[in-house]
């Protein structure tokens, strides 16, 4: 239904390049060797933290929101807010609740809140960085309406059945 990464920018790629150049520099006085070996461990390390930072992924399927590292079921969550660059801003300074659940990423300057209704969760909301706020807030609300009927349709088929008497159960194989 929904899937994406949020992956660094390519400006940010330029930071790998940038610790291996100033590795190699650091240790050219030890020779080219060194300095070589330096800028590509430097930059092959400082690209896997990139990497690993820029790796998180915001997905909905079959009515679960999985966002990093949380995963709630649809009918957990509440109303679903798409934040502008000024509102986002505002939800992860002086607006934040410390016990809330942040999926941030400063190079993403849009968000998504989404408020969680489970009693037994202390996590008041969401809030994840997104690129597409407003689609993500549509795909969790089509989701979570999808789910009511599905629990509606359920509850109605089981009362038509009330009535009727239960077909003998056997354990036995059939033929």
């Amino acid at each position: 239904m929904y899937d994406e990464r949020l992956s660094a920018p390519l400006s940010l790629w330029l930071l790998p390049v940038a610790a291996g150049l100033t590795s190699a520099l650091i240790l050219l006085p030890y020779g080219l060797t060194a300095s070589l070996v330096a800028m590509v461990l430097a930059s092959a390390l400082s690209s896997v933290a990139l990497g690993s930072y820029g790796s998180p992924r915001i997905r909905v399927v079959q009515g679960v929101l999985l966002a990093g590292e949380a995963r709630l079921p649809l009918e957990v969550l509440g109303q679903a807010l798409p934040l502008d660059r000024k509102e986002a801003l505002a939800w992860r300074t002086w607006k934040s609740d410390p016990r809330a659940f942040m999926l941030l990423r400063s190079y993403i300057h849009t968000a998504l809140r989404v408020e969680v209704t489970d009693p037994a969760d202390p996590t008041p909301y969401l809030y994840l960085s997104t690129r597409h706020p407003q689609r993500l807030a549509e795909v969790i609300e089509a989701g979570r309406a999808s789910q009511r009927e599905g629990q509606g349709q359920g509850a109605q088929g089981a009362s038509a059945r009330d009535g009727e008497q239960p077909e003998p159960r056997s354990d036995r194989p059939v033929g």
